[in-house]
């Protein structure tokens, strides 16, 4: 009988685009299963737990499971891969596929042996009766999948489970280890050119002439590609392409962009904005009962993807059919803006996935597809790599947008918080492809025939964009957040690993801690004497309790700290505790982590994904800001743009809180905003002194340590 919450889960969005029994699985004879999902590898070890998924609702051994690459000529079109949504999405879809294959695999078992259902014995897809056997593979062919996932087949219990919740090896890393080729980098298809795109070092700037009678003799060269202001060039070896793009970018003559305001913050605050309330609740007697208010200020950078691998893409144009090879995260979209983009059928092109560096976000990817088709159509049916030098990904690809957040509450004799605002002013937070009239690809607005460039948007709550996470998951008898939407952008923004819920719950965990302050009580009671919800004050009690908050030993610049949220206020509850010491710079050396997700598939991989986002984010809060010159972005380089190193990686600790009687939810971004407040809190308990503006820098912290004494 289905629980509760598996009726929750009935027909996900995924099988109402996809509801094709056939599209998400097939049968070999060969003993094996091929499942197809439109979710994508991005290094957060997706395609290992959607095998798990696969292999408990099928009843065989995982080893079966052969997961197909995302291919829009294969796979269910499931959207991007973002939003910590694959589980919840490609995950509850293929659950109801794979218990509906089953029981069709068991039916047709049940009729080839002539016994009734009760009598059969089926283990790893064999199946026995009477003395006689057959198989799933035996079983299986193109017909008996041919028709829509229905909801009536039962789904197994999770007390039954003996593939899901276990840990499993990842299937991506064998080779990631041992530098075997698997990036779409290593990629080197029969007769490859090698192509680079010619842009200024600035973002938002364009072509107004260009020399290129030198470089044409270059030997080793095989085209200059022009189509107004997108310049490229081919080579048969890589290194004469990036010469020659060497070579032509001082051959041409730029027009300069507007320069970038000097203070971004400020300027968010005084530009033109959309306003939108986006929770508002009065209760003006708890409102009477105030005696203190607090206001505080808090701001965060742009921040980069700084992925370690530039983006890349290859294309082949072959009888006027576009094949692509990207790591972007959205392959049917990518898809419809080449279409878009090069006046195309959408069904001339098929886009496959290959992996790349993990960005978590919209990074150059999908302009580094649009660069290698274009490039394509000079090349006389050749392949072209185009690979993305390291100032290309800093000037071009998107950044996380810039924030600014003010916050404003109120507290009652006792230390109640009884007043709650939170305003925030940020540019949209995503400008991913398939989302606008015109394609959101960068080289599509530099065409001789150019298409406009589109703002970065935000989606709406409950899942949000710069407003994620900002309504507080606290109960408070009034409050009133404020969305401040700043369409035009000093540099292009689009979506960064947790959007807005990085900035906020920063804010929101800081601003806690300084009431409690005020309010002359211990963070965590504080915390929890505003938290009604039983499964938010467990991650808290969970993640104090490991880390012995209680026997905190104080130290001359030491400190610690706890940051709480609950992604999206509907997805994973995460709460950290960092200890700090603060010298020179802070070195964060511990972050304790609690979560809940639900029930959790691979305990490895949630562990994994929270540990990499817990130091993504101290890399965040510590160290990185795109940084803004007179023409732009100035942060080129990794001299400019420093990332944690390996050297100044915490200890992290996680602590699971598996409930796997409830619906599994994403671990992807649950870390980047508690760890980020925990760190924050950390430094303040240690310095007796609050930063409130990210990065937490050596220079930021003399600063206010030289103005406070």
């Amino acid at each position: 009988m289905n629980t509760v919450a598996e009726t929750r889960l009935k027909r996900p969005a995924s099988l109402e685009k996809n509801p094709r029994l056939s599209q998400w699985l097939h049968v070999h004879r060969d003993g094996t299963v091929s499942i197809y999902s439109g979710k994508v590898e991005i290094g957060q070890g997706i395609l290992t737990a959607l095998a798990q998924i696969a292999a408990e609702e099928l009843g065989i051994a995982v080893e079966r499971i052969r997961m197909v690459p995302a291919d829009t000529a294969l796979s269910p079109d499931e959207g991007v891969t973002s939003g910590s949504l694959s589980i919840q999405d490609s995950g509850v879809a293929l659950r109801r596929a794979c218990a509906q294959a089953r029981t069709l695999l068991l039916e047709r078992a049940t009729a080839r042996l002539g016994v009734s259902g009760g009598d059969l014995r089926v283990e790893d897809g064999s199946v026995h009766a009477a003395g006689r056997s057959t198989s799933f593979w035996e079983c299986a062919d193109d017909a008996l999948f041919d028709r829509d996932v229905e909801e009536t087949a039962a789904l197994r219990s999770p007390r039954d489970y003996r593939v899901v919740g276990k840990p499993a090896p990842r299937r991506d890393l064998p080779d990631k280890i041992a530098g075997r080729p698997r990036f779409i980098q290593d990629m080197a298809l029969p007769g490859m050119l090698y192509g680079r795109v010619v842009r200024p070092p600035h973002n938002f700037a364009g072509l107004i002439s260009l020399d290129d009678s030198k470089v044409k003799s270059m030997p080793g060269l095989a085209a200059i590609v022009r189509d107004g202001g997108f310049v490229g060039v081919l080579a048969e070896r890589e290194d004469v392409a990036i010469s020659a793009q060497r070579a032509l970018r001082l051959a041409a003559s730029w027009r300069e962009a507007d320069p970038p305001p000097r203070d971004v913050h400020t300027w968010l605050k005084e530009h033109a904005a959309e306003h939108r309330v986006i929770s508002e609740k009065e209760n003006a007697d708890a409102r009477s009962r105030a005696t203190r208010a607090l206001e505080a200020s808090y701001t965060k950078p742009f921040l980069s993807h700084a992925s370690i691998g530039p983006s890349c893409a290859i294309a082949q144009i072959d009888d006027g059919k576009l094949a692509v090879w990207t790591h972007s995260q959205g392959i049917f979209n990518l898809r419809r803006d080449l279409a878009l983009a090069l006046g195309m059928r959408e069904d001339a092109i098929v886009v496959r996935h290959a992996e790349g560096a993990g960005c978590y976000g919209h990074n150059g990817a999908d302009d580094a597809a649009l660069d290698a088709a274009l490039l394509a159509r000079a090349a006389r049916g050749r392949p072209v790599q185009v690979q993305w030098m390291r100032d290309d990904e800093f000037a071009w690809a998107p950044c996380g947008p810039a924030m600014a957040l003010s916050l404003r509450a109120a507290l009652d004799a006792h230390g109640g918080i009884v007043d709650w605002e939170h305003e925030l002013w940020s540019n949209g937070h995503s400008s991913r492809p398939g989302r606008a009239d015109d394609p959101a690809l960068l080289a599509a607005w530099h065409l001789a025939r150019p298409h406009k460039r589109p703002s970065a948007i935000n989606m709406p709550l409950p899942a949000g964009a710069a407003d994620r996470n900002a309504v507080p998951i606290y109960d408070f008898p009034s409050q009133r957040v404020v969305n401040h939407y700043v369409r035009e952008m000093p540099v292009r923004t689009s979506a960064l690993r947790s959007l807005g819920a990085y900035a906020n719950v920063f804010a929101i965990e800081s601003f806690m801690d300084e009431l409690a302050q005020t309010a002359g009580i211990d963070p965590i009671a504080f915390r929890l004497r505003h938290l009604k919800d039983p499964r938010g004050r467990a991650v808290i009690e969970a993640a104090a309790w490991r880390a012995e908050w209680d026997r905190w030993k104080p130290a001359e610049g030491r400190g610690h700290g706890i940051g709480f949220a609950r992604y999206k206020n509907l997805g994973a509850y995460c709460a950290a505790v960092a200890e700090v010491e603060v010298g020179h710079d802070v070195r964060v050396e511990r972050l304790i982590l609690a979560v809940d997700v639900g029930l959790v598939i691979n305990p490895d991989g949630v562990i994994n994904q929270i540990e990499g986002g817990a130091i993504q984010s101290t890399s965040w809060t510590l160290k990185e800001q795109v940084k803004l010159g007179a023409r732009g972005i100035a942060s080129l380089g990794w001299e400019d743009y420093p990332i944690l190193k390996f050297s100044e990686a915490p200890v992290v600790e996680v602590e699971l809180i598996d409930r796997p009687e409830l619906p599994a939810v994403g671990a992807g971004e649950a870390a980047q905003g508690p760890t980020a407040a925990a760190i924050a809190n950390a430094v303040a308990h240690a310095l007796g002194l609050r930063m409130r503006d990210l990065p937490l820098t050596h220079e930021r912290i003399a600063a206010a340590i030289s103005q406070s004494t």
